[in-house]
């Protein structure tokens, strides 16, 4: 039994793997129609979600199975002092895989030292959220057709934004990527990720504050808005919010085949009037990450179409 807290449980192979498998069922839905017929996915989320809850949970119904839980700590047993331990020891009696979102980093791990089926990290505070990046990847195999030697640009809140630190881990095992970090200081990425993946690999990179100056060199542009849950202090958070703010203006000096991602929800630091360029792939993220967890549900659960 194998469960996904971080994306380095994954390896490169299997990471091709399953976006291999993501565009088959793109391409032929009606093969793995009923590939988890009698199997059942829980979602046990104890911090909001709109993309990645609904979406594991369209991912199972779309293979066949079903699914159950909870969208809410205050509809759980949590809310009566309940540990996590226990809630997985309890829900791996009624479901064969869960899909765990939490806000304490170390949660979906804990979990997975005491459940009984897979457990599938959904996101985990600050820290990584495994599934998005397995999107984000997809969408950019899809989009440029290859995962080497590009210029990623991760733009806003870089300190608390699990989706950055799951991506650059990702992609720091690929050839030739190079990484720019925009992001104002008081929101640089941490220095665990240069430590522990950029640093002892020898990856470029580079550290900047200026959106604008870093446009023309980017392929892939990777936006994030200013993540108002992870902030202790409110006027921290008023001060940063707009510190970035994409536009059509923006845009004019970027190449015409970069693409724009974002792992949602926006706020306001894309306008909605960059929606209509060709080169804005976040609605395009959305539905193909249905179609990665349709194949790493698979995976995890061993079954074979």
């Amino acid at each position: 039994m194998r469960h996904l807290i971080d994306i380095t449980d994954l390896s490169v192979q299997e990471i091709d793997e399953l976006i291999a498998t993501a565009e088959d069922i793109m391409e032929h839905p009606d093969k793995y129609a009923e590939a988890c017929h009698g199997k059942k996915l829980a979602t046990l989320f104890f911090e909001p979600s709109t993309r990645t809850r609904l979406s594991f949970e369209a991912a199972m119904l779309d293979l066949g199975g079903k699914t159950l839980g909870f969208s809410d700590a205050a509809t759980s047993s949590a809310s009566k002092g309940e540990t996590v331990g226990d809630t997985v020891q309890v829900i791996s009696c009624y479901a064969d895989i869960i899909a765990m979102r939490h806000p304490k980093e170390g949660a979906p791990y804990a979990a997975a030292q005491v459940a009984r089926v897979p457990v599938i990290n959904a996101g985990d505070g600050g820290h990584n959220h495994p599934t998005q990046t397995l999107t984000d990847l997809l969408t950019i195999h899809r989009e440029r057709g290859s995962l080497e030697n590009f210029t990623i640009g991760f733009c806003g809140d870089l300190k608390f934004g699990r989706t950055v630190h799951s991506l650059v881990s990702a992609l720091s095992r690929y050839q030739g990527i190079r990484f720019v970090f925009i992001s104002p200081p008081e929101l640089r990425i941490p220095d665990y990720v240069k430590e522990n993946t950029l640093d002892p690999l020898g990856l470029p990179y580079e550290e900047v504050e200026s959106m604008e100056e870093s446009m023309p060199q980017l392929d892939i542009l990777y936006m994030t808005r200013v993540q108002k849950e992870r902030f202790f202090n409110e006027a921290d958070y008023l001060r940063l919010r707009d510190t970035y703010i994409l536009d059509p203006a923006k845009l004019q000096t970027a190449k015409p085949e970069m693409r724009i991602l974002h792992p949602l929800p926006r706020v306001n630091e894309i306008t909605v009037s960059v929606d209509k360029d060709p080169r804005a792939c976040y609605f395009k993220q959305v539905a193909n990450g249905k179609f990665v967890r349709m194949a790493l549900i698979l995976k995890l659960l061993e079954v074979r179409v």
